[in-house]
């Protein structure tokens, strides 16, 4: 199992000698990996009775740029997006900008996608809300086809490109892996995902919904076996005296990553997230 570290970035800031700091930390410690979360605007609560979730007080990086940045100062890292809201985006674009992210850091870009939650988002972006399920299976078909060919025509329902392709290429097929615990995700996993990203405890249900992905895939043709999973401990979530054994259970359903999340443990600030990941990390492998 590939053990990863969350960006904090709730927690981080915008300091970039701050990021830097945190980033080559956790590469020294070891780890395989990086996931980001994604989110690009925060809707203000004040007249939205009822409001959960993240607001305009919550700081998110930018994650393309971000990766960029990260690129630049790490050499091993695996830069992960989990997840990225695809459907609220243009499809072409997120295509560019995966292949140049997996240009400049030699190949590392894991590409985590999912249709999101925020409304108020896909309204700021002009994406209609209620179709973004329908919309998602479509763009990885055609993320794949930029990625593949220099030039590609195709005409979906949702996006049109007539002979055109990216320059530079990936030089090869970014992986796509997707968020969410709906049956529908799990399926579309199973028939054309490079792997899933479970937010839940590594249980009976997690077993059940693991199976689901491998009877999809082998309908499709594929090998279940070929379908990874990124499990993920919040340490904030998980009595400390039982976190290998988390890690434990993951592995034993299949779990062939999983990332640690340090946030809501009231840490003082960034040099403490990358203390403790630093210091958890032997205990989990």
């Amino acid at each position: 199992m590939k053990i990863g570290a969350v960006f904090p970035q709730l927690e981080i800031g915008a300091d970039p000698a701050v990021v830097r700091e945190w980033t080559t930390t956790v590469e020294a410690a070891g780890y395989s990996h990086v996931l980001a979360y994604d989110h690009v605007l925060g809707a203000d609560p004040a007249n939205r009775p009822g409001w959960t979730g993240y607001t305009d007080k919550s700081l998110f990086h930018e994650v393309f740029v971000l990766f960029g940045y990260m690129a630049a100062i790490t050499t091993t890292l695996e830069l992960v997006t989990g997840v990225l809201v695809l459907p609220q985006r243009q499809t072409a674009l997120v295509a560019k900008q995966a292949a140049e992210v997996d240009v400049l850091s030699g190949g590392r870009l894991r590409l985590g996608v999912g249709i999101g939650w925020n409304q108020v988002e896909y309204d700021a972006l002009g994406v209609p809300f209620e179709k973004r399920g329908a919309r998602l299976s479509e763009q990885v078909e055609l993320l794949r086809k930029l990625w593949a060919e220099p030039v590609i025509s195709y005409d979906g329902k949702f996006d049109h490109v007539d002979e055109a392709g990216l320059n530079p290429l990936p030089g090869r097929q970014i992986p796509v892996w997707f968020g969410g615990g709906a049956d529908a995700v799990l399926r579309r996993t199973g028939r054309i995902g490079d792997g899933w990203m479970p937010q839940s405890e590594p249980d009976e249900h997690a077993r059940e919904q693991i199976a689901t992905i491998r009877r999809a895939a082998e309908e499709a043709g594929r090998d279940p076996e070929s379908i990874g999973i990124e499990a993920r401990l919040s340490l904030n979530a998980v009595p400390e005296q039982d976190w290998r054994a988390y890690v434990d259970r993951w592995r034993e359903l299949g779990a062939t990553h999983l990332c640690v999340n340090t946030m809501n443990l009231g840490l003082t600030g960034p040099r403490e997230h990358a203390r403790v990941l630093r210091d958890v990390l032997p205990r989990l492998t």
